[in-house]
């Protein structure tokens, strides 16, 4: 690895880790959350941001390996698209409260994040595994985000 590769690394972790952390500051959950009636399966709100730290990082790491792979193929186009998507999600449930686009929005996520794993799996297998925890989590969230919808 080269300087220019690690300043690459940086660059990748602050946009996604600093963007995702902005947002979600930006975007707390707040009383209207609060006075959601919620599954019994809903975390308590402290997990998310340990949990989104450790994702955003992993998300980071295999958006700049497949940048560094083919930084205008398929699987990098699909990690853009699913980094708008990402980002897109908490102001439209925390701050617009529209359960109903945030479901549609995190199900678009979610298959967004399958597609990454799926394109980038021939050429950077540790890329698509790091995305593995990540489309678990986000699966849990459409499951979560479809109970509040339901139940709102």
């Amino acid at each position: 690895m080269n300087a220019g590769d690690i300043g690459a690394l940086v660059v990748f972790i602050l946009v996604v880790f600093g963007g995702g952390s902005a947002i979600g500051v930006s975007t707390l959950p707040g009383d209207w959350y609060a006075g959601l009636t919620k599954p019994p399966f809903n975390p308590p709100n402290w997990i998310f941001g340990p949990v989104w730290s450790v994702l955003y990082i992993a998300i980071a790491v295999a958006g700049w390996r497949t940048w560094r792979y083919n930084r205008t193929g398929r699987a990098m186009k699909v990690w853009y698209a699913q980094m708008l998507a990402n980002f897109a999600w908490s102001p439209v449930f925390f701050a617009a409260h529209w359960i109903g686009l945030a479901f549609a929005v995190i199900l678009l996520l979610l298959v967004l994040i399958a597609a990454f794993v799926i394109l980038a799996w021939p050429q950077d297998r540790l890329s698509a595994l790091l995305f593995t925890p990540y489309a678990a989590w986000v699966g849990f969230a459409s499951v979560l985000n479809g109970a509040i919808l339901l139940l709102n």
